[in-house]
């Protein structure tokens, strides 16, 4: 068979031949010209037909061209498909017009185009190369942010144009500015310093000046402190392997255990002693900022709380005893929490078992909030271990946290409600009752304490108290130690004869 010429060269075959096709009509059945190979005609019932054979069989070289008795027919044997055929080639343009659809076409004003990339895949731990590229690409990032801060001579030449530009008067030793001169520093100190220079700050510094003015002192107090947390930021970005904003456990023992030789108060720490300074360190960072025990912190939680402040309060050589005794991170304050871990330690086991817990503080916790303080935090063979242990004092030592009342307050719902009902309190007060009889003391009534419970909390449902009951009434801490600690309920028993005594003693001081 010769080649199949388009559709342009079979119009014109059928144009050249078309006084033949006539002629056939007229004249009965007659042999015409040698046609092309592609092209048949034939007359049946009174019906001349075109027929154009392809070897492709393609649907656009077949036209039906003209019949007699204005029939358009046409009659194409070698073209005809059979059933298979036909559902392949409506599965082909079902996945044609399908893929164009999904987005194999793609539209020059779709919406998604201009959308931003917001998730990006991490490297699996076998893409090695992936790891290693994205890690030198933060640390390049984080290089980049720190020469965007202002150093300290950059600071110190901050605070010459500052005090250069004040304006007077002065209000007693403090230097003022106004806004006008404000912008002229602004604009000799530098691209570095131009964030900080704006009307909003000048706004927010802005406090009751009949002129209109701002401290100087407490504007310079600002841009330090904003680039403290940059630089802090940045220094604990170091530390998150993932990348994600966050620091691991493993991640914030690895930071405070290289800020050590920085602080120092705590120059006088034995490095046998570092891991267990640095476990006691980090404990109170998770305990308050990881409530639900995820094992990782936001580091935007880390700068917001004032944790960091303390830790890096250390850095003060000349810090007063009183204020090491009240910080959680001071040498002393680490030194009283685990040597106390070492005494009730009996059997030297490095563990701590119930009974040796019992001894905790004024020996006086109940021992029904023992038990469930072994049976609802993480023990080894019924033993607590130091992480543990370091849990159960931050809460018993902040009982007004949040934090530390949602400790509790998991213990003392013993049937994992959600709530207080006057079963719970009764069956953790009936404790303190038993320990009273032991003690010699007469036993106080449950309803009367419960009704006070419910007084101090005043709970949305007057029949249970919530954690959240708890937080908002500010009582939390009363109400827990009347049910943990016969000690703690004495001091409410007897709270009115307590003030009496402390007024009395102030007043005896006051006389001397």
């Amino acid at each position: 068979m010769g080649r199949v010429g388009s559709l342009t060269e079979v119009l014109c075959a059928y144009s050249k031949y078309l006084c033949d096709i006539l002629l056939c009509n007229l004249c009965g059945w007659s042999v015409l010209h040698s046609l092309p190979p592609h092209i048949c005609v034939t007359k049946q019932h009174n019906r001349i037909s075109l027929s154009i054979n392809s070897i492709f069989q393609d649907p656009r070289y077949v036209r039906t061209l003209f019949g007699v008795q204005h029939e358009h027919s046409f009659l194409c044997q070698s073209a005809k498909k059979s059933e298979q055929e036909l559902k392949d080639e409506e599965m082909e343009l079902f996945t044609k017009y399908y893929m164009e659809w999904k987005g194999g076409k793609k539209s020059d004003n779709l919406s998604y185009a201009n959308i931003p990339r917001f998730y990006y895949r991490l490297p699996a731990e076998d893409e090695i190369l992936l790891q290693k590229l994205r890690e030198e690409s933060r640390a390049v990032f984080l290089q980049r942010k720190s020469r965007e801060l202002l150093d300290n001579e950059e600071l110190q030449n901050l605070w010459f144009l500052l005090d250069k530009h004040q304006t007077s008067p002065m209000i007693g030793e403090e230097a003022m500015i106004n806004y006008e001169n404000f912008l002229k520093v602004g604009e000799k100190a530098g691209p570095k310093c131009k964030q900080f220079f704006t009307a909003k700050i000048f706004a927010k510094l802005l406090h009751n000046d009949p002129y209109g003015r701002i401290s100087i002192m407490q504007f310079f107090n600002y841009v330090m402190r904003k680039v403290w947390l940059h630089q802090t930021r940045i220094g604990l970005s170091l530390y998150d392997v993932a990348g994600q904003g966050y620091l691991r456990e493993s991640d914030l023992e690895n930071y405070i255990l290289e800020l050590i030789p920085t602080l120092p108060q705590l120059d006088g720490l034995e490095k046998s002693f570092y891991s267990f300074y640095v476990c006691t360190a980090v404990r109170k960072f998770f305990f308050f900022l990881d409530p639900l025990r995820t094992g990782k912190i936001k580091i935007q939680d880390i700068l917001a709380c004032s944790f960091l402040d303390d830790l890096l309060e250390l850095r003060d050589e000349e810090l007063s005893k009183e204020s090491q005794e009240t910080n959680w991170f001071s040498a002393p304050s680490a030194l009283r929490v685990y040597g106390q871990y070492l005494n009730l330690d009996k059997d030297h086991n490095g563990m701590l078992s119930k009974e040796e817990l019992s001894r905790y503080g004024t020996g006086t916790l109940t021992n029904i909030f023992l038990d469930r303080v072994f049976q609802e935090c993480l023990t080894y063979d019924g033993e607590m271990d130091y992480k543990t242990y370091l849990d159960f004092v931050l809460a018993l030592e902040n009982r007004k946290e949040p934090a530390a009342l949602q400790y509790i307050f998991k213990l003392l719902d013993i049937e994992n409600k959600g709530h207080l009902n006057v079963f719970s309190l009764n069956y953790f007060f009936r404790a303190i009752q038993e320990q009273m009889k032991i003690h010699g003391q007469e036993p106080v009534s449950f309803q009367d304490v419960k009704d006070e419970i419910f007084d101090m909390v005043k709970p949305k449902d007057p029949y249970k108290i919530s954690l959240q009951d708890l937080i908002n009434s500010s009582q939390g801490d009363t109400v827990t130690s009347i049910l943990i600690d016969l000690n703690g309920f004495w001091t409410y028993e007897n709270r009115e004869v307590l003030v009496a005594s402390d007024n009395d003693n102030a007043a005896d001081v006051d006389d001397t």
